[in-house]
């Protein structure tokens, strides 16, 4: 998972390009890169890191122009401690383009075939958006017919895009002397929203970023979602033009940004994140009602900070009291993202603290928004008992994780779940806990769409269901091996 946004000015965007970033820093801390347009002329900074500590002012002075992109990491390609793995990326042909991607590609083995073989390009790493830019310029170059490029041009290229690329993308790149051009994948499976500000004297600027909260935050009115499919070219002058590039292009949109991945406050596919989670809490009342023993519950606690609308509304709809017993270190990195599992584990109690007059003699009802590896989850059970409570009961607001997640989440391997292979009640007992509930897939998918004309959303990592129709058995199974090797 990661964050983009891409923004055309008219004035510079360096500044703007930066605090976007830093709203958008929850999807990913790994790595992160800012790139500009001044004219014909690229300017690019990237580092390791969160975005306060990889940019220096004077890396800020040397990003000059109008136009330019931004993007945060959290690792699901390419390795996490290579510098030259950060995004954004750049090839120097046609024109040159500068390009940052959110999601997971699922054929880059063929990709990385006919890259070399075919369109006789080179990559320099491991990354699927290495890949993806290059693949995007070669369609590029194969439209250019004069001197020029017009949208159709890049329509045409995208078009292309679409037909050799599977996987889940939100794309957003520079084209030198041209403009910015962003695009969505044909299941819409990762988010892009598109924004538009009038200056003082009347003329458009743009944005187009992961989540909403970054428009708003930047005072652009919220024009509308990327289409599934759909391509935005918008010119250096502010034009905006836009066209739909797929097929059969389908609004899929994965399940686990509502759950966990993205921000309370933010909308995306005009379905809003915090409001979905209450109506996570309220299904999973629901079921907790159903399969917890009268009277095992003095107390409702969140694992902050995701999984508290969900747990306020299960104590309001139960009737249990609501607390807070676990207080979160804030200066400590969102412990699902980090890329090892001995980090994981190292930093579950330097990021949280059980404050022990919420536990003593208490019967626990602890909510979290998912569980999947278990690492977590199992010391939090523990500092619940070493606290001093009678019970614990763990409840989640999704449902058993048991499928690797190809699409641009972290679940590479089906043995690193603590649900695959395992029935509720071994999770239970792995997890220390004296009772584990889970959300149904239904109830799931009925609290995020409600209200909503979406019919579909990518649950693969609860059902085994991969909505691009691509995804085998083999490839699975290559996927577990590259990671373990």
């Amino acid at each position: 998972m990661c964050g983009i946004v891409g923004i055309v000015s008219t004035e510079p965007v360096n500044q703007q390009v930066y605090d976007s970033l830093l709203l958008l820093q929850h999807r990913g801390q790994d790595s992160t890169g800012i790139a500009t347009a001044d004219g014909p002329v690229f300017h690019m900074a990237k580092a390791r890191g969160q975005v306060r500590e990889a940019f220096r002012t004077r890396d800020m002075r040397s990003l000059m122009g109008n136009i330019g992109l931004g993007h945060v990491r959290y690792t699901t390609k390419g390795a996490a401690e290579r510098e030259e793995e950060a995004q954004p990326f750049y090839v120097n042909a046609p024109y040159g383009i500068i390009l940052v991607h959110n999601g997971n590609l699922t054929n880059t083995r063929e990709l990385s075939e006919d890259l070399f073989r075919i369109d006789r390009r080179h990559v320099n790493s491991t990354s699927d958006t290495e890949m993806l830019l290059n693949v995007l310029a070669t369609e590029l170059q194969g439209q250019i017919t004069g001197l020029d490029l017009d949208p159709d041009q890049v329509f045409a290229a995208v078009e292309q895009v679409h037909e050799r690329v599977e996987g889940s993308y939100a794309v957003i790149a520079l084209i030198a002397g041209h403009g910015l051009l962003a695009f969505r994948d044909p299941f819409g499976i990762r988010p892009l929203i598109l924004g538009r500000r009038l200056t003082s004297k009347g003329k458009e600027e743009w944005i187009v970023a992961s989540e909403s909260l970054v428009l708003e935050n930047g005072d652009y009115e919220i024009v509308r979602d990327v289409e599934p499919g759909e391509a935005i070219f918008i010119t250096l002058d502010g034009q905006m033009i836009s066209r739909q590039c797929a097929k059969n292009p389908r609004l899929v949109p994965c399940s686990f940004e509502y759950v966990y991945l993205a921000r309370p406050d933010s909308v995306m596919n005009g379905i809003s994140v915090y409001e979905s989670r209450l109506r996570m809490g309220d299904r999973l009342a629901d079921t907790i009602a159903r399969h917890m023993p009268l009277g095992d519950a003095d107390v409702v606690m969140p694992i902050p900070d995701s999984s508290r609308p969900s747990a306020m509304q299960v104590a309001q709809k139960l009737g249990i009291e609501y607390r807070e017993g676990f207080y979160k270190n804030r200066y400590v990195g969102r412990t699902f993202i980090m890329p090892g599992q001995s980090e994981r584990k190292r930093s579950v109690r330097q990021k949280l603290n059980a404050m022990g007059t919420e536990f003593r003699g208490k019967n626990i009802l602890i909510v979290d928004d998912s569980i999947v590896r278990g690492t977590t989850s199992q010391q939090i059970v523990q500092m619940a008992r070493d606290a001093g409570a009678n019970k614990v009961t763990f409840a989640s607001a999704a449902p058993p994780v048991r499928f690797p997640h190809v699409y641009g989440i972290n679940m590479p391997s089906r043995q690193e779940l603590i649900a695959h292979g395992r029935k509720i009640p071994e999770i239970a007992a792995e997890l220390g806990a004296d009772h584990m509930i889970y959300q149904e897939v239904a109830d799931l998918q009925a609290a995020i769409t409600e209200g909503t004309a979406i019919d579909s959303l990518d649950l693969s990592c609860f059902t085994g269901d991969y909505v691009t129709g691509t995804v085998t058995e083999e490839y699975l199974s290559w996927v577990e091996q590259t990671q373990l090797s």
